[in-house]
């Protein structure tokens, strides 16, 4: 069993950065994939960038490649999202995910546990 819970999300002009943070409990945080996810108003759920269980591999979406950076510290239990260059249509309620295969993935049916979300508004 593994519990989630981000940090991290506030309001910023665009072009401002935030980090979120996401704590995870447990003794095999290092075993599993972390993912993030967001959802906008009116939108579905939509991945936003994953990291495997070493670190040594990450993806990202289309949209967010370049801006975004994910990061984890398994020492520490947390994965990092850096979020550069913010624009309005980053606005969304941002989830972590955890996958217990500890690859990559990009599905959200592939993840297996989710922390509440943490709020990131990104004003014009």
């Amino acid at each position: 069993q593994v519990q989630l819970v981000e940090s991290g999300g506030g309001s910023v002009q665009a072009g401002g950065s935030l980090r979120l943070s996401c704590a995870a409990s447990g003794r095999t945080f290092s075993n599993y994939a972390m993912g993030w996810f967001r959802q906008a108003p009116g939108k579905e759920r939509e991945f936003v960038a994953a990291i495997s269980w070493s670190g040594g591999r990450t993806y990202y979406a289309d949209s967010v490649k370049g801006r975004f950076t994910i990061s984890r510290d398994n020492a520490k239990n947390t994965v990092y999202l850096q979020m550069n260059s913010l624009k309005p249509e980053d606005t969304a309620v941002y989830y972590c995910a955890a996958d217990r295969t500890g690859w990559v993935m990009v599905s959200e049916s592939e993840y297996d546990y989710w922390g509440q979300g943490t709020q990131v508004t990104v004003s014009s």
